[in-house]
């Protein structure tokens, strides 16, 4: 039992490099099976195609994440007025504790995620909003009770450009802190990015 676990531990970590890394797209399960050295059978055990192997890569995260911001998003519910910044800040807390996951996971969440949704946008949605439909729920209620004057065509378009804005970022979040460290002799790391974003995103979706 050990040793299975073990296996199948050491196919995650493998895989999830390389799929933050490549993208999900071209890494091959033959070169995840070739790093992990373990043979394709034991993929094939443990979970049966790529698609889920990509999900277990992600549910290790998520498995954090979304219980993380379903709790900050109720507590910010308790009080009777915020803002956009209030509903993106309440985000932040949950993004930096996957740090505690694995070091540097909040990086690697959000390259990971980010490239899911350039790679397997549709698969991964499905996923994300069908396991999760309670925390995506509360998060739009929470938005539409920071920003009441917004009507559902206005809503639809507001958020779909903040998921588009925040995938972008984060598949490109390891190259925005190369440019930032060249173009500006600044370091940046995943809170730094976070804290960038917020008020950017916050504008947009409380915009006249």
């Amino acid at each position: 039992m050990t040793n299975r676990v073990t296996t199948k531990d050491k196919i995650l970590d493998v895989a999830e490099v390389l799929f933050a890394e490549h993208g999900f797209n071209d890494t091959s399960l033959r070169t995840i099976t070739s790093k992990a050295n373990v043979n394709l059978a034991s993929v094939n055990y443990h979970f049966g195609d790529k698609k889920t192997l990509v999900r277990a890569v992600l549910n290790r995260y998520l498995e954090a994440f979304m219980p993380a911001v379903e709790t900050a998003l109720y507590e910010l519910n308790e009080r009777e007025h915020y803002t956009m910044a209030d509903v993106f800040g309440a985000l932040k807390a949950p993004l930096l504790s996957l740090n505690q996951v694995k070091p540097g996971g909040a990086s690697r969440f959000m390259s990971l995620v980010g490239r899911g949704y350039t790679d397997v946008q549709g698969h991964l949605r499905w996923f994300i909003t069908t396991r999760y439909t309670e925390t995506l729920a509360l998060f739009t209620q929470s938005v539409m009770k920071a920003n009441p004057k917004l009507d559902a065509e206005t809503l639809f378009w507001r958020l779909h450009l903040t998921l588009g804005t925040c995938v972008f970022t984060m598949a490109s979040s390891q190259a925005l802190s190369e440019i930032a460290l060249s173009s500006f002799d600044n370091e940046v790391d995943a809170e730094a990015i976070i804290n960038q974003i917020i008020p950017y995103l916050a504008a947009g979706v409380a915009a006249e």
